[in-house]
This record gives structure tokens, C-alpha cells and sequence, in this order.
């Protein structure tokens, strides 16, 4: 196994299994081919054609096609067909920051191959070859990735919310991080990728912080969705993460992005090119 094992792990796609999701002749998604006869009979709300599934052409505001699509999806929910049900609203948009066509349940994201947004926080202490970094694990409840690995602060980017706001909560919430030391997270740029999951198509960008924290500080999980913390020399988490997949597959890579912007994974090695292109798809 390598750190470019763990990239290829987020590059699983087929294309040929994929039609495009429009809105107004403008793709924002894809749909598994197996997922559209799932949608054939929501004519007033979805138009499944032979080159792909449209928006109806008489929805067109934000309020109207949100409310037709959250009762298409509560008419799948209720039939098994998007599990893992969150009750949380995301932005179906092509561009981060601009204005969202309509909001969709984060659950059914993934089924219409629809671009999904994240913050992770980097927890460390230390420098070089001193420095450690902390862990959570995921509760076996999480409806993705349980029991795996995790970065001390991670969630999804709902609707309504900034990327501070959003960083802020989930490091409230994930590991009691007080505001005024969350507030000293460094934003360090991206990672995307587009892989096939049980879940559905990923289509993500992730937005990532590194946190410095003092050598007192101990997270603790206030919304059970971590179920442990662990403290890590880096060279722990550069074996964990090279020879093992027990990282969930997006955190493995925004560690492999801080490995890389550390100075951890060189120049040198024969995969690095790879590695950094890799880590934005």
C-alpha cells in the first residue's frame, strides 16, 4: 500500500454509468443509470430522457423546486430508496458561493451526483519531527464511514451557513474546541475528488484548517458522533494512513495534503506528482 493508494481510493468512476443532472439546460449533477427509473414516476418534478434527467421546465425558483424535490425525496425516503437520512439542507449549485439552484437533503446528495462541500480541521501540537496530531474515530452510528478514522474536527457544509460559522460549530460540537481557540484555525486551501461510494456518486470539496493547539488541550465529542480521541506522533498517522485504510477515505486525503504542505511526503518521492494532482480532481 501507499499515500497514492489512498488517492486512487477517491477516483473510482465510470462515466459510462452516469447521466448528466440539468437544471435549465446547466448540468449539476449525474445519475446512476440504475437510479433513474426510481424517478420515472415524478413527472411534474423530474423529466428522464434518453441523454439525461432534467429539472421540470416549470419550476423555476429556489422555493418551488425545493419543495417539489424535498417531496419527491420524502416519496423515495419512505420506499428505502435514500438512506441514511440526515434532515439537513444542502445547496444544489455549481459553484460555490453563488446562488443555489435549491436546497436537497444531504442524503440524497450522492444519488444525484450533485457537488458536495466540507470542512475539516487538522488538530496538531508540535513541529517536524516532534509533531503530534489528534484523532477521532467515528461512531459506529455514523451512516457513512463508521468506526473509521477520522480528523479531530470534520462535517459537511449545509445551506445557511459560512465556512467560519460552519468551522466554529463543528469544532464547538466534534471536540469542545472553545471559540477563541478555534478561531486561530489557518484556512490552507482544498481538496476535491469524484468516486463512486455505497452511498452514491462523491462529487466534494473540502475545505481545510490547520489548528495549532496547546499541549493542555484534550478534545471531548459533545454530539456522539466520535466515539474516541487519540493523540498520534505524525509518523503513526503516516503509517496508518500509507499501509492501512482505516482512515475514512476523504480524511485520508486531507492528510496526505498536510503531509504534503509539512514537508512530510518530498519532493523526492516517485509518487509525489501524482499525489498533488491527485488531490484536486
Amino acid at each position: 500500500m501507499s499515500y497514492l493508494d489512498r488517492v486512487h481510493d477517491c477516483a473510482q468512476y465510470q462515466p459510462e454509468n452516469y447521466l448528466p443532472f440539468r437544471i435549465a439546460d446547466e448540468q449539476v449533477g449525474q445519475v446512476r443509470l440504475e437510479f433513474l427509473p426510481k424517478l420515472a414516476g415524478f413527472e411534474n418534478t423530474f423529466c428522464c430522457t434518453d441523454d439525461g434527467l432534467n429539472l421540470a421546465d416549470n419550476l423555476h425558483r429556489f422555493e418551488q423546486r425545493t419543495e417539489a424535490v424535498g417531496q419527491v425525496l420524502e416519496g423515495l425516503r419512505g420506499k428505502g430508496h435514500v438512506p441514511g437520512w440526515r434532515d439537513e439542507a444542502y445547496p444544489v449549485t455549481n459553484c460555490f458561493g453563488s446562488p443555489p439552484f435549491f436546497d436537497m437533503e444531504r442524503a440524497a446528495v450522492p444519488l444525484f451526483g450533485v457537488r458536495g462541500y466540507g470542512v475539516h480541521v487538522n488538530g496538531y501540537l508540535g513541529d517536524d519531527g516532534d509533531m503530534c496530531m489528534w484523532i477521532g474515530r467515528r461512531s459506529m452510528s455514523k451512516p457513512t464511514g463508521p468506526g473509521k478514522l477520522d480528523q479531530m474536527v470534520a462535517g459537511g457544509q449545509p445551506s445557511g451557513i459560512s465556512l467560519r460559522e460552519n468551522m466554529l460549530k463543528e469544532s464547538a460540537e466534534e471536540a469542545n474546541i472553545p471559540g477563541f481557540l478555534a478561531e486561530k484555525a489557518v484556512p490552507v486551501g482544498t481538496i476535491s475528488y469524484l468516486t463512486e461510494r455505497p452511498e452514491g456518486l462523491r462529487n466534494d470539496v473540502l475545505f481545510n484548517f490547520d489548528l495549532r493547539l496547546p499541549q493542555n488541550f484534550e478534545p471531548v465529542n459533545m454530539d456522539d458522533e466520535v466515539d474516541e480521541f487519540y493523540l498520534w506522533p505524525i509518523d503513526q498517522v503516516m503509517e496508518v494512513i500509507r499501509e492501512t485504510d482505516d482512515f475514512k477515505f476523504n480524511s485520508a486525503l486531507v492528510i496526505i495534503d498536510f503531509l504534503v504542505r509539512r514537508g512530510f511526503i518530498y519532493p523526492d518521492d516517485p509518487d509525489y506528482a501524482a499525489i498533488v494532482t491527485g488531490l484536486h480532481r
